[in-house]
């Protein structure tokens, strides 16, 4: 599976959380606002270490445009893990938690969609199909070093199966994901 489609995959896992987070927030749902906020926490720290260890570096090189657009992806990881630093520092009861939090959820979808419609098409045009699929298989060996999810972890499940961990999970865009997309989103249950 190449880098961009395993990349792509982080952020929907990661906007059905945010997704189910805000729901969370609205329901005045205390328990699941932290196990929500503890997921989100989990998947943000391995995407940054991923994308700043393996991708950014990888891609930096390819173009004058790739260059600025890794700098700028850096700044936001920035922003992204002060935030996460500063809420990890605070109790949930306190009502700086949530709005911290809230604030990183449109930090992170700001991120992922700059990514995803103006980096990864230049990427794709830069490296090929041959060079993301290798970067892909290292993305997979560093997420599992880190101990989390990976592909591997759920290709046991029926489509129907990850279809409805998808419907769970509030996954955007599931209805319309191949059997390899959804295996790359979802979370093993």
């Amino acid at each position: 599976m190449d880098a961009l489609t395993l990349l792509t995959a982080d952020h929907n896992r990661v906007r059905g959380l945010f997704t189910r987070f805000q729901g969370a927030h609205s329901a005045d749902d205390g328990p699941q606002l932290v196990e929500l906020a503890t997921k989100i926490v989990e998947e943000l720290e391995v995407h940054a270490e991923i994308e700043e260890q393996l991708f950014y570096p990888a891609v930096r090189e390819a173009s004058e445009e790739l260059r600025e657009a890794v700098a700028e992806g850096l700044e936001e990881h920035h922003v992204a893990r002060t935030l996460l630093d500063e809420a990890k520092g605070l109790s949930p009861d306190d009502e700086a938690w949530v709005a911290k939090l809230l604030v990183l959820i449109e930090s992170v979808e700001h991120h992922a969609g700059e990514e995803e419609q103006e980096m990864f098409p230049a990427v794709r045009k830069a490296l090929g199909g041959e060079a993301l699929e290798e970067l892909g298989v290292r993305l997979e060996g560093m997420k599992a070093r880190l101990g989390a999810p990976t592909v591997a972890d759920k290709e046991q499940l029926s489509t129907t199966e990850l279809q409805e961990l998808a419907k769970e999970q509030q996954v955007p865009g599931r209805s319309s994901m191949s059997r390899e997309e959804l295996l790359a989103t979802v979370a093993p249950s």
